[in-house]
């Protein structure tokens, strides 16, 4: 796909050309000329569908409007060059040679991983340069890997694959590196939502992957969505986030399946005693629990949406919050260390206080663990007459540079024509 400035960014197109600027500055003072041409990817924001990918659940997600952007040029080797803005260690490694390249050594490996899951797909892989620079939250649940992924992605397709690899693909590559150069248990979420663009409803069962984009953005509910950072990221805790989908595993393995998916709730319920005798773990059972209700709640959203009701995601994306912390327990993993808590109920609290007499309380404006949970971000959906303020009263307990305003973005990875 090829998007430009304005399409991308709205009325920041200005500014975003400064950034496009800057980047082909900075690739011809490391790599000199060459016949550059500019890619984009998204983060992404989850709406509900929290922890279900990994397990063949469903999915509202969406793109976001932090992205990541490259600039890039075929070097006519089989190299691989890539420098990253704030990032002292480039990635350079030869095609030819990737079964040299260290597991879990960071982006290196990352992209190594994509390389030889594109090759072994049939896709073509070359030498390139690229420099690449990002706004996209790092480690903290608004998927900066996936949108560093569907970035390369995207530049290997356009430079090397005239187009052809199906953005299905996209995500399938960047899951490859996670899942077998980083030992990281991903589902294929994050990646979908930075590659397809917009808002999308995800299933992930029979071992597919199929997506509808819906129309639905914060903005048909005069909303903002801001993202708080509430400061550890989730660089340290892949054991704890990896524990999801092992316990729900572990509870589907009792049902006789791989998946929770391949059975249902009403079978689950029917041998829950069994299973829990069996198991002797009852945060698994809360945590299957959390799966199945929370694939009911995007069906509901879905629904939802496709009326025309997008009103009605405030209150699924409340529910979806307070299973979270109640039955798939991601919110914290020490009772020392509670910041994802802290800020929700700090969140809540200024919703109370400035909800508009005669309201329900979601009009108010809503907040929710935001990703794998455990340590990062939040997300709220805050009424547009409030988000200054909002904005002002969380920077003073996690810092301004922290909060994010921030919306759905209807592109998701492109290449960019300036």
């Amino acid at each position: 796909m090829k998007a430009g400035l304005s399409e991308l960014y709205g009325r920041h197109a200005d500014t975003a050309a400064g950034r496009y600027a800057d980047l082909a500055e900075n690739y011809r003072k490391l790599f000199g000329q060459g016949d550059l041409r500019y890619f984009t990817a998204p983060g992404r924001t989850e709406i509900i569908g929290n922890h279900t990918d990994h397990n063949g659940g469903k999915i509202l997600a969406a793109s976001i409007t932090m992205d990541s952007i490259a600039a890039a040029a075929p070097n006519n080797t089989r190299i691989i060059r890539i420098v990253s803005e704030g990032y002292d260690e480039p990635v350079e490694f030869s095609l030819d040679n990737i079964g040299s390249v260290p597991k879990n050594h960071g982006t290196l490996s990352l992209v190594a991983g994509m390389m030889e899951a594109a090759a072994a797909k049939g896709y073509k892989t070359d030498g390139f340069n690229a420099y690449v620079s990002s706004e996209v939250i790092p480690s903290a649940g608004v998927s900066s890997s996936a949108s560093f992924e569907m970035l390369i992605v995207q530049a290997v397709n356009d430079l090397f694959n005239d187009g052809r690899i199906p953005v299905d693909d996209y995500a399938r590559i960047g899951q490859y590196a996670e899942n077998r150069f980083w030992d990281k248990a991903s589902g294929l979420m994050d990646q979908m939502a930075c590659a397809v663009g917009g808002t999308i409803y995800l299933d992930f069962s029979n071992n597919e992957v199929r997506f509808e984009k819906l129309d639905f953005s914060y903005d048909a509910l005069d909303s903002d969505l801001v993202i708080v950072n509430t400061g550890k990221g989730h660089a340290d805790l892949s054991a704890v986030y990896s524990s999801v989908p092992d316990e729900m595993r572990a509870v589907a393995a009792k049902l006789g399946v791989t998946n929770l998916w391949e059975s249902n709730k009403n079978t689950f319920l029917t041998e829950l005693p069994r299973i829990r005798e069996e198991l002797g773990n009852d945060r698994a059972i809360l945590r299957a629990l959390h799966f199945y209700t929370e694939c009911e709640r995007v069906e509901k959203a879905r629904a939802a949406l496709l009326k025309g009701d997008k009103a009605k995601l405030l209150e699924l994306i409340r529910e979806s919050g307070l299973s979270s912390a109640r039955w798939l327990q991601n919110q914290f993993c020490e009772p020392e260390e509670q910041s994802i808590c802290l800020a929700i109920c700090l969140s809540e609290m200024f919703f109370t206080s400035n909800r508009l007499p005669g309201t329900d309380s979601l009009t108010g404006g809503v907040s929710r663990v935001h990703g794998g949970g455990f340590a990062g971000v939040i997300m709220s959906a805050v009424p547009r007459r409030l988000t200054e303020a909002y904005v002002e009263y969380m920077a003073e307990y996690f810092g301004r540079e922290n909060v994010y305003p921030t919306n759905i973005r209807s592109v998701g990875a492109a290449e960019v024509v300036l």
